[in-house]
């Protein structure tokens, strides 16, 4: 049965050490009674106080590792069902398919496209990160081969079968890379398929369409000593399959149902626009892992944005560093552009001047992540705060016209931007989108 914050509490030093992230133990103790937060968090609870709440205080759903070294990646553990309530922790993993009868040319295209699917967005590399290795062949000899062949790859690995010998032996061959071994076969299997999990030390995924045979299943491979456990409904129809998203982490969060507090793995079967969509529905609805059969980029760029934008902070916009930033190699007479450091402020800049191929300099502004009219609104982006700017990158060193270009939104602070700072003033345009024309013109006349 789970704990109250104040059974809790009195396990805890009471230190108020903040070490946590909490102000007080108590604080503390209230998160770890939501699931929002596990013992580790506390440095100092002794390991009486530890054994006491370890079970009950162990958050609602399990924390699962995948591969190894660089190529790991950790799924579950989730504390909310709405991103709102705090925020989603563990990116969900999105794996591509890889048929095991793929000839050798066929095989090596398809491992070099998905090495390909890697993508900027506003300052940070968006990728695939995983490959899921199909059994589909049913033969042991392909899948162990075409299993090591993906362990080349350097990507974390998902490896599906319908036969509990043959994920044994292809989880043996690539077990230094720490895949997920996924059973997929029928119910007489699954000791065997646990026995090699437990022998292996790897993770397992155990399917099934039915909730009452899922929590069986994992309560099972818990007795046969694997902890590590992903649960999947399977290649269901999209509607089932988040149906089963939504209940299974229902019932984790809210009813604190330990059977069914386990990360889940989705399939979006197909490379048309319903499977696209489907992925993507998947990922906002609690997946933790997606594996997908197309390569094409337009289609991953998707899945890939959905994630990232689902996975931030809702509490904390993403920002860029502030400071000066150098664009095409800007020389002294370079004109400085002034804008925010929310990301997507900076980024709608920085790629404008880009395309404008002008060297530039762009000084972005601490507004603790607001955009330029949020920021000003809010007397963050003002003529003290750019002059602190100025001062603190030492841009009078750098530009010798001493000149700033501001958003042409915010025109009304130039008169006194030029007062406090003693530099020139220059109205730029007043979306992003002029840019090109600004500098490539006016800025040059």
């Amino acid at each position: 049965m789970a704990l109250t914050g104040l059974a809790i509490y009195k396990h805890l030093p009471k230190t108020n050490c903040k070490e946590c992230g909490m102000p007080t133990c108590l604080a503390f103790a209230m998160k770890v009674a939501a699931g929002q937060a596990g013992l580790d968090g506390c440095p100092h609870i002794d390991e009486k106080g530890r054994s006491a709440l370890a079970e009950a205080s162990a958050p609602p759903q399990r924390l699962v590792t995948i591969g190894d070294a660089e190529a790991a990646i950790q799924i579950g553990q989730e504390t909310v069902l709405y991103r709102h309530d705090e925020k989603f922790h563990h990116p969900c993993g999105i794996a591509v398919r890889l048929d095991d009868t793929l000839d050798d040319a066929a095989l090596e295209a398809r491992l070099a496209a998905i090495k390909k699917l890697a993508f900027e967005r506003m300052g940070r590399t968006m990728a695939v990160e995983m490959v899921a290795v199909d059994n589909t062949s049913g033969k042991k000899e392909s899948f162990e081969a075409c299993a090591r062949r993906a362990d080349r790859a350097g990507k974390a690995l998902v490896l599906i079968s319908k036969s509990a010998e043959n994920l044994a032996a292809a989880g043996k061959a690539v077990a230094g890379s720490k895949p997920l071994l996924y059973y997929a076969g029928e119910a007489g299997g699954l000791g065997a398929a646990i026995g090699a999990a437990k022998e292996l030390g790897l993770p397992l995924v155990l399917e099934s369409g039915s909730l009452d045979a899922i929590a069986d299943m994992t309560e099972k491979a818990r007795e046969g000593g694997v902890q590590d456990i992903v649960i999947s409904p399977g290649r269901a129809a999209a509607k089932d399959a988040l149906e089963f998203l939504t209940k299974t982490r229902r019932a984790a969060l809210k009813k604190k149902f330990r059977q069914l507090g386990y990360p889940v793995l989705a399939f979006a079967p197909g490379e048309d626009d319903g499977a696209i969509a489907a992925a993507c529905w998947y990922i906002l609805k609690y997946a933790g892992i997606v594996v997908v059969d197309t390569v094409d980029p337009s289609a991953i760029v998707a899945m890939l944005v959905t994630r990232f934008n689902v996975y931030t902070d809702p509490q904390k916009p993403v920002q860029v560093e502030a400071k000066l930033y150098e664009i095409n190699e800007p020389g002294p007479e370079a004109p400085l552009l002034v804008t925010t450091n929310f990301a997507l402020s900076y980024y709608s800049v920085e790629s404008e001047v880009e395309a404008s191929r002008v060297p530039s300099r762009i000084l972005a502004v601490d507004t603790e992540g607001t955009s330029v009219l949020t920021a000003w609104a809010a007397d963050k982006f003002n003529p003290e705060t750019i002059t602190k700017a100025l001062a603190d990158t030492g841009a009078a060193e750098k530009v010798k016209h001493h000149k700033v270009v501001i958003p042409g939104l915010v025109a009304v602070i130039s008169g006194n931007l030029e007062e406090e700072s003693g530099w020139g003033v220059e109205v730029g345009p007043k979306e992003a989108v002029g840019i090109v024309s600004y500098l490539t013109s006016r800025w040059k006349k």
